[in-house]
């Protein structure tokens, strides 16, 4: 039976039939403002010391539905009463059905009105079209909101200071820390209250309790991936774009390629303004080849998600599960272990190499480093000894003194060479010529603009001139003109 949000004048009128009947009543709780209210000749015997018989709320709740279960099974069977409606951000009651009905045991709902309509009521507001409802106690565990920050949010059973920290800092790894919300207290009672306050602030309210419910008003309609979700989907609509209409999977690798590198540049000079832009990009190169799957009956966007995440969970047992890991040499060995595993599953158990996952169309740097790191995994330490500084020093001396026919082989080793360099010292070969480049090609623009209001020309400059403009630039001179 539904007990309503707390006045005992919101009790339905099956409620009160049934109360005048019985003598005995089952409460999950007594600390609900409709209790006092309850007609004087009912006992009531209430679970409220299963709170600290036990360290969780599910212990809490699995014992609960045992015990009214047990009495229910009495001939004189069992009215167990929860706060608000049956159904609604009550554990218990749902198990209670689904478990009677698998044991024979006849029951009986008695609806009551549940905290939504007068927190509605309260806020001022229709809940339709979009608003999600959340426990606190699941999202107080949460790294990430779990929801659309495009939608609106009420998150019921704030009922403590602890629970609103939690929840805040949640909330804040999505919104604002003065994103405003509004706390409603005691909904459909003499004692409703309405807070505005910033986020920050939710766990500073001394109106906490029991019947509070926290509402968060949207950010911008376009903030949620399910929203790029539907402009991406509109643009390749019947009556969207005709360019991305077009659209394939071979057509869009030049630009998913393009965005990478994009990406790659807005890292390696740290401007967070153009990165977040080029993250973007790079994530519409995604949605599209999803969307182009879908629409072909291969895959959807939501089996992307639901196989990474399965896949990183799977493999990171030491974080999700109970398993122990020694450092990260323990993490790349057990990760090994579970591919292996993964593919005796999967009946390819003899498909990849341990170099099989190296991407042909990862540049040669890049590649190079990943193949020298992955056969490192088995004891394979020869490609890191070849950056030593006497095998390198030898290198160049056999390419000085190859034949013409040898020396590409030779350089090829020589680059295998210094790439085995970089690794040892944990430096990104990739990124370290990507970053020497822009560098230079930001003083090379300024000497030509030097040049130009001086009115000359670069190529009619002498190697003197070019090297004190240089000079002037605060770079050193050296071969080609090197950088600092």
């Amino acid at each position: 039976m539904g007990l309503g949000p707390g006045d005992a004048g919101l009790l339905t009128q099956d409620a009160l039939n049934w109360l005048s009947e019985i003598d005995t009543l089952h409460l999950r709780t007594r600390f609900h403002p409709t209790v006092v209210g309850l007609p004087e000749h009912l006992e009531q015997i209430s679970f409220d010391d299963f709170y600290e018989r036990f360290d969780t709320f599910e212990q809490v709740y699995a014992a609960i539905v045992d015990r009214v279960l047990q009495l229910g099974q009495q001939p004189a069977g069992v009215t167990y009463a929860v706060p608000g409606h049956p159904f609604v951000a009550e554990a218990t009651c749902p198990e209670i059905l689904t478990r009677a009905k698998t044991l024979g045991i006849p029951l009986r709902v008695i609806h009551g009105l549940s905290f939504l309509e007068p927190t509605f009521h309260a806020l001022e507001i229709d809940p339709f079209p979009n608003l999600v409802l959340m426990d606190a106690i699941q999202l107080s565990i949460s790294h990430t909101p779990g929801f659309p920050p495009s939608s609106p949010a009420l998150i019921a059973q704030i009922y403590s200071r602890e629970v609103a920290s939690e929840v805040k800092l949640s909330l804040m790894s999505a919104y604002s820390d003065l994103h405003p919300v509004r706390l409603v207290h005691a909904a459909g009672t003499e004692d409703e209250k309405v807070e505005d306050l910033p986020l920050y602030a939710v766990d500073q309210s001394p109106r906490l309790g029991l019947l509070s419910s926290l509402y968060l008003p949207p950010l911008s309609a376009a903030s949620s991936f399910e929203a790029f979700q539907e402009v991406v989907a509109r643009l390749r609509a019947p009556d969207g774009c005709p360019w991305d209409r077009e659209q394939t999977h071979l057509s869009l690798r030049p630009y998913l390629l393009e965005e990478t590198y994009e990406t790659l540049d807005a890292l390696d000079r740290a401007d967070m303004v153009e990165l977040q832009e080029e993250l973007g990009d790079l994530l519409l190169q995604v949605v599209l080849h999803a969307q182009i799957a879908s629409e072909e009956g291969d895959f959807t966007i939501h089996d992307v998600l639901e196989e990474i995440g399965t896949k990183l969970i799977r493999r990171h047992p030491h974080v999700f599960s109970d398993v122990e890991v020694d450092g990260v040499s323990g993490v790349i060995r057990n990760w090994e272990t579970i591919k292996a595993e993964e593919r005796r599953e999967n009946g390819s158990e003899t498909k990849k190499g341990l170099l099989d996952g190296v991407s042909q169309a990862l540049p040669a740097l890049s590649q190079s480093q990943a193949v020298i790191e992955r056969v490192g995994r088995v004891g394979f330490d020869w490609l890191v000894e070849k950056g030593k500084s006497e095998s390198i020093q030898q290198k160049l001396k056999d390419f000085s003194q190859s034949e013409a026919s040898e020396k590409q082989a030779i350089l090829g080793d020589l680059l295998l060479a210094l790439a085995a360099l970089a690794f040892q010292y944990d430096i990104d070969a990739e990124s370290a010529l990507r970053e020497w480049l822009m560098r230079f090609k930001e003083k090379f623009s300024k000497l030509e603009e030097i040049a130009a209001e001086s009115g000359a020309s670069l190529m009619d400059l002498s190697s003197e001139e070019k090297e004190k403009l240089w000079q002037s630039l605060g770079g050193t001179y050296q071969e080609g003109y090197g950088v600092n």
